[in-house]
């Protein structure tokens, strides 16, 4: 880069973590033509991945996960976050906005079982860990029987405690599968419309300063419009329903030439009780369209859906 200072880019130092900001790398990369030695990847301990003994509601929510990583971005100590869409509050902290998002992974849910291969062949009680409040209620909707319980850490984490007797099964991201080479630790691909993502899952996002000229013209480079136009609408849907980690919810939004589908899901988190929405319009209207399905389902569901769980937990 001919003597300037390298990019540094902030992450959070799991090997999923790892594995997504060596992608933007590689990607900056190739769509600019510098080497690996004009980067630096920051590794950033966040108290999401410090706190692994308490649900997130309990201690501040998904923001967790990104907290310090913004404040070393705003305090110029990186250049830009990689993130984990999924992650990322709908309120972006003053001086910082989503910039980019790379081509979206698989957006489904992979089940790994050791009691049974599938959901519906779990023993009756079976144990099944998540630390999803969606993917617990999707579950209860499915097996009431099943015994959820809370199951924080990264993904070898989890996989270590399912191997160690912990519990039965566990579902995790069959985008991060992917993304470490791990996809045949799956033993049940779920079906998008049966068992949909949570909203962003599946894409890396970038997270920059405003009015950074600089990176801006990088990461500019590595954007995919039809990725960002998804998450716009499935943002703006989890934005109207004050979206956060005691709210199971589910958005999935697809595009087909100029036209968007997306499909909005709540559920109250014992699976009970589900309300959902599809709505499909135009690209242009991504962030309208899922402003409209949070409308829709929250006027559907009304008031009385959130009294008596407002305190449940991820």
């Amino acid at each position: 880069m001919g003597g300037t200072a390298p990019i540094r880019i902030g992450t959070r130092g799991s090997q999923l973590a790892l594995a997504q900001a060596s992608e933007v790398r590689s990607r900056l990369m190739v769509a600019h033509g510098l080497d690996e030695s004009d980067f630096e990847i920051t590794v950033i301990s966040t108290s999401g991945d410090r706190i692994l003994d308490r649900p997130l509601s309990e201690v501040g929510g998904k923001g967790l996960f990104t907290k310090e990583i913004e404040e070393a971005l705003l305090d110029k100590r990186i250049d830009i976050a990689v993130h984990s869409s999924k992650d990322m509050a709908t309120l972006i902290p003053p001086g910082l906005y989503l910039s980019a998002f790379l081509p979206r992974e698989d957006v489904r849910d992979a089940f790994i079982g050791r009691a049974a291969p599938t959901i519906a062949e779990l023993p009756q009680g079976a144990r099944v860990g998540s630390a999803s409040l969606r993917r617990q209620a999707l579950l209860k909707r499915m097996r009431p029987d099943l015994e959820v319980v809370t199951f924080r850490g990264n993904v070898q984490t989890r996989l270590r405690k399912l191997d160690s007797g912990d519990v039965d099964a566990t579902l995790l991201a069959l985008a991060g599968l992917n993304r470490m080479a791990m996809a045949d630790v799956a033993t049940e691909i779920l079906p998008v419309d049966s068992f949909p993502p949570a909203p962003g899952q599946g894409a890396i996002c970038i997270e920059s300063r405003l009015g950074d000229e600089r990176t801006d013209g990088l990461v500019a480079a590595i954007c995919d419009a039809p990725t960002a136009t998804a998450l716009a609408a499935e943002r703006a849907f989890l934005a109207r329903l004050d979206g956060s980690c005691r709210t199971p919810i589910a958005a999935h939004a697809t595009l087909s030439g100029d036209t968007l589908s997306l499909h909005g899901m709540i559920l109250t988190p014992d699976g009970t009780r589900l309300h959902e929405t599809r709505l499909t319009g135009l690209v242009a209207d991504a962030a309208r369209l899922g402003e409209e399905a949070g409308r829709q389902v929250l006027d559907e569901a009304g008031a009385a859906f959130f009294a008596g769980w407002a305190g449940s937990v991820r």
